[in-house]
């Protein structure tokens, strides 16, 4: 898997500078320089969409041990900074966001049921702004943009009986189940994980089943979440000399993230995330340099909020952890005297 993920990094790298050779990369380069620190602010808003991503997830825990806010957006950006980062196929950041949530006391059924629903929800949200923004394209652009939005929207609705199944077969204990299949095939020499799976299983439905908390999740959060992200790219485009209204940005944004969430096997989404750019900017009337420098300003977004994340990582990982024996313990005490994530 990590050969793989480099060699995807090496041809998306390839790829990226393939793009911006093709394209005056003077000229991009150019409009970057002229913007100048009105990049790095674009870059530093994204905390304002990491902050609405800490919240959301704070919703999905319940238990005197749940993280304060600014815990939780820690975990946010150790979560982001790998999956952007490091070749790990976009699951490594979820296993670091549970390590560091054990590491801080919580219990393993909660942690991990917590980033399963999250997980849930924001491809369900993705899905939905996906959806909006093809049917903003169709409505208000010409026909250069009716290829990219019917196929979209034929990608869109493939992925829907996905998503749905993904939801629903979290109610029939997969992880339970996996566990009792894996003993059995062992010789009962995993029954100390039927347990704990058993427990994730529940507290997967219990949080399901708190439906004001996954509507607010849904519709509200997620929605914040989306509309921070589309500022970043509002205010890039400002600098950039190429305004655009919000709700082109919005879908901007929401294409984008469908685009990388495709290709979550490239890490970073190199290449896929330039030639995403130039095909969605090119649909809303952008020029291929606008587009590829509004690329150039995500990749300082990554550098400014991702690359002291990796050093911010190291530290988290070698602070000395709360006592959590074995891989779960679920014990009425346990929970009282978790410490929240300061």
């Amino acid at each position: 898997m990590k050969q793989l993920g480099r060699l995807a990094a090496l041809l998306g790298l390839l790829a990226a500078v393939w793009l911006f050779w093709h394209d005056h990369p003077g000229a991009v380069f150019g409009l970057m320089r002229a913007a100048g620190a009105g990049l790095i602010l674009a870059g530093a808003a994204h905390v304002l969409p990491m902050l609405a991503n800490a919240k959301d997830w704070q919703t999905l825990i319940r238990g005197r041990g749940r993280p304060r806010l600014f815990g939780m957006l820690h975990l946010v950006w150790m979560r982001e900074t790998v999956n952007c980062m490091l070749p790990v196929a976009r699951i490594g950041g979820e296993i670091v966001a549970f390590r560091l949530m054990r590491r801080r006391g919580m219990r393993g059924s909660t942690a991990v049921a917590s980033l399963v629903v999250d997980t849930q929800l924001t491809l369900i949200s993705q899905l939905l702004f996906t959806l909006g923004a093809t049917g903003y394209l169709l409505e208000h652009r010409a026909s250069s943009a009716l290829r990219l939005a019917g196929n979209l929207a034929w990608g869109a609705a493939a992925l829907t009986p996905v998503l749905l199944l993904f939801a629903l077969v979290q109610h029939a204990n997969p992880f339970q189940r996996l566990a009792q299949l894996l003993n059995r095939m062992v010789g009962g020499k995993f029954s100390s994980l039927v347990g704990p799976s058993a427990k994730i299983d529940q507290r997967i439905k219990l949080t399901w089943r708190r439906r004001g908390v996954v509507l607010r999740y849904v519709f509200f959060w997620q929605p914040l979440q989306s509309l921070g992200t589309a500022l970043e790219l509002w205010l890039a485009l400002y600098f950039l000399g190429a305004p655009v209204s919000i709700a082109e940005a919005v879908v901007i944004e929401a294409l984008i993230q469908a685009v990388s969430s495709a290709a979550f096997f490239v890490p970073g989404g190199l290449g896929v995330q330039e030639g995403g750019f130039v095909l969605i900017g090119g649909a809303l009337g952008l020029t291929p340099q606008i587009s590829l420098a509004l690329a150039g300003a995500r990749r300082i977004r990554d550098v400014l909020i991702y690359v002291p994340g990796l050093i911010a990582w190291q530290f988290a990982e070698s602070a000395p952890p709360a006592p959590t024996p074995g891989l779960d313990n679920d014990s009425p005490d346990r929970e009282r005297h978790a410490q929240p994530i300061a």
